[in-house]
């Protein structure tokens, strides 16, 4: 066989999982924007979408009502949802990889439970900031999840100047523990603020807005970005970091970068939307299950498979019980859960065989 055709070959099986990740989450899109309490036919969703995108006018037979709701209603919705989605689902897949722990997910370290913190802080003391606005409670939260990596990191420095990864997680165990406390004494003290705050904890992305879009939209960049650049070094650390020492990596500095690029990537997320369990835990295992362990392509495939994935749990939440909404944190447990454990005894029963 040619060399030149092989290179073929091996290029549309790259190429050929991409195409199938952007056709579901396109699909997952007019989904998401179509159906709802007033339903907008599927290629009105399409004309309206991209007529929008490239400023041509709407034709005649769009009803402007349906423009509205598609445009100022549920796509910024849908959008959020696919970003955070994105967001939990590239940070599993980066923790998973340098942790090389398959129970490794966004919350593992603590930094959910520090950006739920400074969320629940800000809802129980009731701060209001004039120039912040609604930004009040996604940044007091963004600063608190930072807050948290940081002396997550600082702690196990201490703790091991190496900082391996039996260090990392059980640091991140202690003060996901210790934050989750405080989150319970602020809940047990609370009085009309509590519907709120549980309604925050258990995850949403509804009446949100353009505005939390162009939020979480420059640290989900920056954290895809850098953690785009360590796919070679969280192949070479998933064998262990003395192997990936042998093979020229500069283990300490790289695992510095990914901590901090998956927990901008977890911040940001927890911060516009609260916290949504499963989607780092389940998603990096099924993308890696279908398109194999190798960064390179599990991380921007992980991407857009979270984001499909938490579309259509966001479009599910708000359509089972219609016109009540579910939060979306509880659809995600009942379809990662049964996933997750699917997984585990598939792999158990394979180290079996």
């Amino acid at each position: 066989m040619p060399k030149q055709s092989i290179q073929k070959s091996l290029q549309s099986k790259t190429f050929f999982p991409y195409v199938i990740a952007v056709a579901i989450l396109a699909a997952a899109v007019l989904l998401g924007v179509s159906i709802g309490t007033v339903s907008v036919p599927i290629f009105d969703s399409f004309h309206i979408i991209t007529r929008s995108i490239f400023r041509m006018p709407m034709p005649a037979s769009i009803d402007p009502m349906h423009e509205n709701i598609v445009l100022n209603i549920r796509l910024p919705r849908v959008i959020l949802a696919g970003l955070v989605g994105a967001a939990l689902a590239i940070s599993g897949a980066a923790f998973q990889g340098l942790l090389r722990n398959p129970l490794a997910d966004p919350y593992t370290l603590g930094i959910s439970s520090g950006a739920s913190v400074g969320a629940v802080m800000t809802i129980f003391f009731q701060l209001h900031f004039p120039l912040l606005g609604l930004f009040a409670l996604p940044l007091f939260s963004m600063i608190a999840a930072f807050l948290t990596m940081v002396m997550v990191l600082f702690f196990a420095r201490m703790l091991d100047e190496s900082m391996r990864v039996e260090t990392l997680i059980l640091t991140g165990i202690i003060f996901s523990s210790f934050l989750g406390a405080l989150i319970s004494l602020m809940i047990a003290l609370t009085g009309k603020e509590l519907r709120q705050i549980i309604g925050w904890l258990l995850g949403s992305v509804s009446m949100r807005g353009w505005e939390y879009v162009f939020l979480i939209l420059p640290f989900l960049f920056i954290g895809f970005f850098l953690l785009l650049f360590q796919a070679r070094a969280l192949n070479a650390m998933s064998f262990g970091e003395e192997r990936a020492q042998h093979l020229g990596v500069d283990v300490e500095k790289r695992k510095k970068i990914v901590l901090i690029a998956a927990s901008i990537l977890t911040g940001a997320a927890v911060a516009v939307s609260g916290t949504i369990g499963f989607v780092g835990l389940v998603i990096p295992h099924l993308t890696r299950m279908l398109w194999g362990p190798t960064h390179q392509h599990l991380l921007p495939l992980s991407f857009l498979t979270g984001s499909s994935f938490l579309i259509l749990a966001d479009l599910a939440s708000r359509t089972i019980i219609a016109p009540t909404e579910l939060p979306i944190g509880v659809i995600t447990a009942l379809i990662g859960a049964p996933i997750f454990a699917g997984i585990m005894l598939k792999r158990r029963t394979e180290r079996r065989g």
